[in-house]
C-alpha cells in the first residue's frame, strides 16, 4: 500500500492549471482514496475571494482598474458575479500561492483586516482543498470613506 494522500505533478490544461491529489489504490484501500482529485486555479480563487469578503472591514477586493472592468462585467448577461475579482492564485502539486487586492473601510485597523483576511483565507482554502496554502500577499489598494457614493456607470442622474 502507498501513503493515504500523496500529490501527484500540475497538470496544465485550457481552463488553467489544477492540483492533482492522488489517494491510495488497492482492494483494502477506503472508498475515498480510490481515484485521483484535480482543483482547478478557479476553485482555490473562488474560495479565497469568497472567505475574504466575509472579513470585517473589508469593503471589496480588486485593485481600481480591476473594479471598474469588474463594474462592466457584472452588467454584461452570463459572465457571473466576480467572486475571483482582486485574488491571484498559484496552485502547485500540494501547495498553493495567493495575492488578494483589496479596498478596506476608512477607521479600521489595517493590520487587524489584514492578518483577519490571511487566517480566514487560509482556514478555508485549506479545509476545502486539502493544500498547503504557503502565502497570503495582502495588498492594500484604497480606503472606503464613509461619504463616499458607490461608483456607478450610471450618468443619467444629471441630465433628463
Amino acid at each position: 500500500m502507498t501513503d493515504d494522500s500523496s500529490a501527484t505533478g500540475r497538470n496544465s490544461q485550457a481552463g488553467g492549471s489544477e492540483s492533482a491529489l492522488q489517494g491510495r489504490t488497492g482492494a483494502g484501500a477506503p472508498a475515498e482514496t480510490r481515484g485521483r482529485t484535480t482543483i482547478a486555479d478557479s476553485v482555490v480563487a473562488k474560495i479565497a475571494g469568497l472567505a475574504a469578503r466575509e472579513v470585517p472591514g473589508i469593503h471589496k477586493l480588486g485593485g481600481g482598474m480591476a473594479r471598474a472592468l469588474g463594474a462592466v462585467r457584472e452588467r454584461v448577461p452570463g459572465t457571473g458575479s466576480g467572486v475571483t475579482q482582486g485574488v491571484k492564485v498559484e496552485v502547485g502539486e500540494r501547495q498553493a500561492a495567493l495575492d488578494l487586492d483589496v479596498v478596506v473601510e476608512y477607521g479600521v485597523s489595517i493590520v487587524d483586516v489584514a492578518g483577519d483576511v490571511r487566517t480566514d483565507v487560509i482556514t478555508a482554502v485549506e479545509r476545502m482543498t486539502g493544500l498547503e496554502v504557503v502565502e497570503v500577499n495582502i495588498a492594500v489598494d484604497d480606503v472606503h470613506l464613509p461619504d463616499e457614493e458607490e461608483e456607478t456607470d450610471d450618468q443619467e442622474g444629471r441630465v433628463r
